[in-house]
């Protein structure tokens, strides 16, 4: 079993992130497109940064590990 680091966010990305209720970080997380597998997986291994006012988490597929990002619009 992989060990996972635990996230690296800016400061404003963590700021975003920990506004946002345990239970909706959780779905966010659980709800990531995978473009090779061609469904939905978990988002693992991220980092999370501020983009064009929109929190942006970029890491790895739970099952192939290819690169997934997961786009959470700014209010």
């Amino acid at each position: 079993m992989a060990i996972e680091s635990l996230p690296t966010f800016t400061k404003p990305a963590r700021q975003r992130w920990e506004s946002i209720p345990a239970d909706i970080r959780q779905r966010l997380l659980s709800n990531v497109w995978c473009g090779h597998c061609s469904h939905e997986t978990t988002i693992t291994n991220f980092t999370g940064t501020i983009k064009g006012g929109d929190l942006v988490l970029v890491g790895q597929c739970a099952e192939c590990r290819n690169d997934v990002a997961r786009v959470i619009e700014g209010s």
